[in-house]
């Protein structure tokens, strides 16, 4: 018998209806699976922010399968239940139909084992991310890695709805996230039909062909905002991520720094916390690895206290990096609709990954036939914000290129080439969105037992990577069950 389980995700316009959090992973940076003690930490960890009046209390999930196995139900919903963290649940789709098969297992067993303890926790659930974007021209220059068409989605969909109607899940909103460029293509309208929110990630750290410094981040962040509320139809834009690096290379006239990142917080997230859903990215890059870029709001260790000051109180005092920012971006406070950050034409962390041994072992068969979740090891080398561009005009050979498969947001070019905020991978050479990079067999860091012959490792898992892990895992293991 269906529950009381209100989403509250259809009602974005107050404060008692958003919902503020972070993204996560289900992999540590060493591919060690992470457990309900650690999922339980990390949401203590984010409730107890000095400076957030305990409002990060929401987590975004890519993938519904546990870490290392193939459709156990990921141990973030029973830490969820425990420390009464709201979740946007996600289900991972670029690994094909039998991946799908174990993330609707998963979901269904999420369902039969925890639905009475689930009211009131569900923001909603996001079947997919940047899909889209994979099988674009510019995203299969990137990568050969699939990713699903609007097609494929909407099946994905209706797949989502079958199952959680009759259940406690029945009114849970279903959206999708992309890069905005994917949903101005009319093209994947269905997908946009289909569902009942969009979701997007945008950083205008990564946006190098314009003037891209912090004094016009706000100003990025807002025309993202616009263009897809554009082609939204009117249904709620909700931001799945969004953030300033404190530290890692200087992307045009982006640089990286911790009192950028709190300008950027203060100008771009304090105005939406509150008012619309926001999943920050992030509360921790990597542990135990720190990954080049850095946006985590704190190290590697867990600790409430935060690198720069997460208060959004205006007459708080910024730092002097900030105050400088602020007074020459006055004009481009952050902005007040529902929507994601700057164009997704990158993505939040672009790094290249290696997965891990549990997931390698099991993916190792799956050529580039499954793409899994953001998981593993992130390393950087020889990157830039690469790919054949986002918004740029035959940029093949930009700055900050070079050995994309090699590297993080590496590519060829600096946010140059073929297409509107596309090219070769978005700011990556093979990155989707930024968060998304391609291992290319024999390149870059070692991928484990066996090596891991061509994967896309998606945006954002705890550390961007992380919640990739699981999903390669459990793609590997479906189809070698068929």
């Amino acid at each position: 018998m269906p529950s009381r389980l209100l989403t509250m995700a259809t009602a974005v316009s107050g404060a008692a209806a958003a919902f503020q959090g972070f993204n996560y992973g289900s992999t540590f940076t060493n591919g060690i699976a992470k457990t309900q003690t650690d999922f339980e930490n990390e949401f203590k960890t984010a409730a107890g922010l000095e400076g957030t009046n305990g409002r990060f209390t929401s987590a975004r999930l890519y993938t519904m399968v546990q870490g290392g196995t193939g459709s156990d139900v990921i141990s973030a919903i029973p830490a969820a239940i425990k420390t009464k963290t709201s979740l946007l649940l996600g289900l991972w789709a670029s690994a094909g139909e039998a991946s799908f098969a174990n993330e609707l297992k998963a979901l269904k067993t999420t369902i039969n084992q925890y639905c009475g303890q689930l009211d009131g926790l569900i923001a909603g659930i996001s079947v997919g991310s940047e899909d889209l974007y994979r099988i674009s021209p510019t995203g299969q220059a990137a990568s050969p890695a699939p990713g699903a068409s609007p097609t494929q989605l909407v099946n994905y969909i209706k797949q989502v709805r079958d199952t959680i109607k009759g259940s406690c899940l029945e009114k849970a909103s279903i959206g999708h996230v992309d890069t905005w460029t994917a949903y101005v293509n009319e093209t994947n309208k269905p997908l946009i039909d289909a569902i009942d929110w969009v979701g997007m990630d945008a950083y205008p750290y990564y946006e190098n062909t314009k003037p891209n410094g912090l004094e016009n981040a706000a100003k990025l962040f807002r025309t993202a905002v616009d263009n897809t509320k554009g082609a939204s139809g009117g249904k709620p834009v909700w931001i799945t991520e969004t953030g300033w690096p404190v530290s890692g290379p200087t992307y045009g006239s982006a640089v990286p720094g911790v009192d950028e990142a709190q300008t950027f917080w203060r100008e771009v997230g304090c105005p939406l916390f509150g008012d619309t859903n926001v999943w920050w990215f992030t509360l921790q890059d990597g542990a135990p690895t720190i990954p080049s870029p850095a946006f985590g709001v704190i190290g590697s260790n867990l600790t409430t206290t935060p690198l720069y000051d997460l208060s959004c109180d205006e007459n708080k005092p910024t730092s002097s990096k900030a105050a400088q920012s602020s007074q020459t971006s006055a004009q481009s406070q952050g902005p007040t609709a529902t929507g994601p950050a700057g164009t997704s034409a990158q993505g939040s962390t672009a790094q290249q990954t290696t997965v891990p041994a549990a997931g390698t072992t099991q993916q190792g068969g799956q050529s580039n036939t499954a793409v899994p979740p953001p998981a593993s090891t992130l390393t950087t080398a020889n990157g830039g914000s690469g790919g054949n561009g986002s918004n740029g005009s035959n940029g093949n050979t930009g700055s900050n290129g070079g050995n994309g498969n090699n590297g993080s947001n590496g590519g060829n070019g600096s946010n140059g080439g073929n297409g509107s905020n596309g090219g070769n991978g978005i700011n990556g050479g093979g990155v989707v969105n930024g968060s998304t990079t391609y291992i290319v067999p024999g390149q870059g860091t070692a991928t484990g037992t066996g090596g891991l012959p061509g994967v896309t490792v998606p945006p954002n898992a705890g550390n961007k990577l992380s919640a990739f892990a699981g999903v390669a895992v459990g793609a590997v293991m479906a189809v070698a069950a068929l």
